[in-house]
């Protein structure tokens, strides 16, 4: 069996590839930028009409499966990849199952949009061309948010626990910390969530992380 990871790592298929690298999983990194028209190539609409990145093919004896949007990649080479041991990142128990669900789908519906836009207007694009009024619109907006996630991280912690899920890192923490973590160029908003910033950091500080993020 053969487990394909398509994109870059500074991009959503950094979720995939963390996930992967921090199970241990060996894969093959088919490095495929989301510029420059190599989304559009017919081979790879083939695996996703929509033409984007990433893309998980996992070839296995029963038939390949292809899984596209980074979540669901994420999500699935945790559950079909891992353990379900209480060590690994895989959930382990129904709660955790439920957790990582309802926060990656979450953090797509309430996190991404704005906080791609303060990573863009902040930091990643050149600075003639930024806006800082959209950065500041989408910063006020995230307050929300964020503070849904603080209270639960303080509940977290209230419990002994120091992750989304569980005491340990698990997939559920790859899919939010990898939004999050584009939050980083707004410090003064972020330091308004002392539970979120200690999370968060932690999460980024992982070698798996960075292992992931370094893969062009």
């Amino acid at each position: 069996m053969t487990l394909k990871i398509y994109g870059i790592g500074a991009s959503r298929a950094a979720r995939p590839l963390w996930t992967a690298l921090e199970l241990g999983v060996p894969f093959e990194h088919i490095a495929t930028p989301y510029a420059g028209g190599a989304t559009r190539t017919p081979e790879f609409l083939a695996l996703n009409r929509n033409g984007h990145i990433p893309v998980v093919v996992d070839e296995r004896s029963d038939g390949a499966v292809t899984v596209w949007e980074s979540m669901a990649c994420a999500l699935y080479i945790a559950r079909v990849h891992g353990q379900a041991d209480g060590q690994s990142l895989t959930p382990a128990t129904p709660r955790e199952e439920a957790e990582a669900l309802r926060w990656s789908f979450w953090t797509v519906s309430e996190l991404e949009k704005d906080a791609l836009t303060v990573l863009m207007h902040r930091m990643a694009m050149p600075a003639d061309q930024r806006k800082p009024e959209l950065a500041e619109q989408a910063e006020s907006r995230l307050k929300v948010p964020l503070a849904v996630l603080e209270a639960h991280l303080q509940a977290q912690k209230a419990k002994g626990q120091a992750h989304l899920a569980a005491q340990r890192f698990t997939v559920a923490d790859v899919c939010v910390a990898s939004v999050v973590g584009w939050v980083r160029p707004a410090p003064a908003l972020l330091a308004q969530f002392p539970a979120v910033s200690v999370w968060l950091e932690s999460c980024l500080a992982r070698p798996a992380q960075a292992q992931a993020r370094s893969l062009k």
